[in-house]
């Protein structure tokens, strides 16, 4: 039996959260914000988290410095119950570090300094030690890119399930080996926008159809509006739950990510997939950032 439910390979990096009237006024203007959060960030971390608040057995690969925000960042991760013996500690680098700026309403904009995110290269990675590799923040994984099918083919010669959410590209060339990669690929995690710019699609589901006709289970995050997901000529849409009142989206959509890998796990129908995902998505808006927020399988499930 191998040792994880879920191993992750992404982005280790702190979010600094700024909230309330966040939007810059140059020419050496200061202004004040609301509210700053130094908290657990990047995509993949921020999954990892989430999957193992729902009782998966979770690990996750990765590079970090050995600086501050490094050993921030593994201690917050080891503190949620996230295996991090796969994490590369690079003396040589500097960790990463997103600035989020989120405005009331639940729009942001987000400032990044890759730092060591782009260095997990695919030899510092067991495939086999997990039921199902995902990969996150996939366009940034650039040191990582191009012995990722060969990780893939050999997870699924294991018996492992795969996935991906691309995230934005920061090169807005919407490739990133997508191309070999998706038909080798379980389960696709854009949010609409990605999936439009990747599929070359003027809607959403229209969108989902494309790429999953080459291969994967696509789940497409709508946001407010829920999500949709296609496999073959099927198409399933979910509302997104009422009553949740968000304080922060910064992450929603990688919580998400945790609550349908949980229900793929579990061989879940996909609308039963969606229903946990959005749950989950949701219910992390509740507090500043990522993962202070994020739900158990209980409170998910009710």
């Amino acid at each position: 039996m191998p040792d994880f439910d879920l191993l992750v390979l992404g982005d280790i990096n702190p979010d600094l959260v700024l909230r309330g009237d966040v939007e810059p006024a140059f020419g050496q203007v200061e202004k004040l914000v609301d509210h700053a959060d130094l908290l657990i960030g990047g995509s993949g971390a921020i999954v990892a988290c989430g999957a193992a608040r729902l009782g998966l057995r979770t690990a996750i690969a990765g590079v970090v410095g050995d600086d501050l925000f490094g050993r921030f960042m593994l201690d917050a991760l080891a503190a949620r119950g996230v295996d991090t013996g796969g994490v590369v500690v690079d003396p040589a680098r500097r960790t990463g570090l997103t600035v989020v700026l989120s405005k009331p309403g639940g729009d942001r904009a987000m400032l990044t300094h890759t730092g060591a995110i782009a260095s997990l290269t695919a030899d510092a990675v067991d495939v086999c030690t997990a039921r199902h590799v995902h990969v996150a923040s996939l366009f940034l994984q650039t040191a990582l890119e191009p012995g990722l099918p060969d990780l893939f083919r050999a997870a699924r010669a294991a018996g492992s399930t795969t996935s991906i959410d691309p995230n934005w590209d920061p090169s807005e060339r919407w490739d990133g080996g997508l191309r070999e990669l998706l038909p080798l690929t379980d389960l696709f995690l854009p949010n609409a926008e990605e999936a439009m710019r990747i599929a070359g699609r003027a809607d959403p589901a229209a969108a989902a159809r494309a790429l999953a006709a080459e291969g994967p289970l696509v789940a497409v995050k709508l946001g407010a509006e829920g999500a949709l997901a296609a496999r073959g000529d099927e198409l399933v849409t979910v509302a997104a739950p009422a009553g949740v009142e968000p304080v922060d989206t910064t992450g929603a959509g990688d919580s998400f990510d945790a609550g349908v890998l949980a229900g793929m796990l579990s061989a879940w129908p996909p609308e039963r997939m969606l229903e946990l995902g959005c749950a989950c998505g949701a219910l992390s808006t509740r507090a500043a950032g990522g993962t202070a927020a994020q739900p158990t399988l209980e409170e998910a499930l009710a």
